[in-house]
C-alpha cells in the first residue's frame, strides 16, 4: 500500500498529464496479485485521478465490489459505471477472460458506451497483452489522439503483437511488440 500511496502522490504532481492505468489485481491465469487492502488504496488514491483505466473483466468486476450491494457479479456496463463514480474519465474492460467467440472490448465514459471493438480470439493464453494495450494507449494519446482514436489505434497493435507472439519456454505466449520490424527483415531477406 505504500507504493500505492507513493505512486498516488507523485502522479498528483502532474494533473495535467493524462495517466493510463492497467489496474494488474490478478494474474493472465486469474491468480490474485492484490490484496483487498491493495485495492481498496487503487480505488481511493489512483483511479480518482486516472484518464483511462484498463482492467480486463475479472479485474473490473474486483475493483467494481461493492460491499453494500448483493449482487456480486454486475453486468460489465454496471463494473464501468461504478468505475466511472470513482473519480476517472475513462474506462476500457477487456474481454480476454469472457466466454465468448470474439474478444470484445468497450470503451465507456460518463455518457455510457463510447466504442465496442470485437477481436478474433487467438489461440494460447498470453503475458504481457494488458500492460501492452495500456502502454500503446498511452503512447497514442502523447501522440496527439483522442482517447477514442488512441483506444482504436492501440487495440489494433496490440492484436498485432498478440497474433505475432511468441513462446520463449513453456510458459504463456509474448507479444511480439517488434513485430513489424520483423516484417520488414524478412521482406529484405525475400527479395
Amino acid at each position: 500500500m505504500e507504493v500505492i500511496a507513493a505512486i498516488a502522490e507523485v502522479v498528483s504532481d502532474y494533473p495535467e498529464v493524462p495517466l493510463v492505468l492497467d489496474p494488474v489485481v490478478s494474474s493472465g491465469r486469474g491468480d490474485e496479485l492484490a490484496s483487498e487492502d491493495m485495492v481498496i488504496a487503487m480505488r481511493e488514491l489512483i483511479i480518482p485521478q486516472t484518464t483511462l483505466i484498463t482492467p480486463n473483466s475479472l479485474e473490473a468486476r474486483r475493483l467494481a465490489l461493492d460491499e453494500s450491494d448483493d449482487n456480486d457479479d454486475p453486468s460489465l456496463e454496471e463494473c464501468a459505471r461504478r468505475i466511472l463514480t470513482l473519480g476517472c474519465e475513462y474506462v476500457l474492460i477487456t474481454g480476454t477472460h469472457e466466454n465468448t467467440p470474439q474478444v470484445i472490448n468497450t470503451l465507456y465514459s460518463q455518457e455510457g458506451v463510447l466504442r465496442s471493438d470485437s477481436w478474433q480470439r487467438l489461440p494460447g493464453t498470453y503475458h504481457g497483452s494488458g500492460c501492452t494495450l495500456a502502454s500503446a494507449i498511452a503512447a497514442t494519446i502523447a501522440n496527439g489522439l483522442s482517447i477514442s482514436e488512441a483506444v482504436r489505434d492501440a487495440q489494433e497493435y496490440t492484436w498485432q503483437t498478440l497474433s505475432a507472439g511468441y513462446r520463449p519456454g513453456m510458459g504463456q505466449l509474448i507479444p511480439d511488440r517488434l513485430f513489424w520490424a520483423r516484417e520488414d527483415d524478412e521482406d529484405e531477406e525475400q527479395k
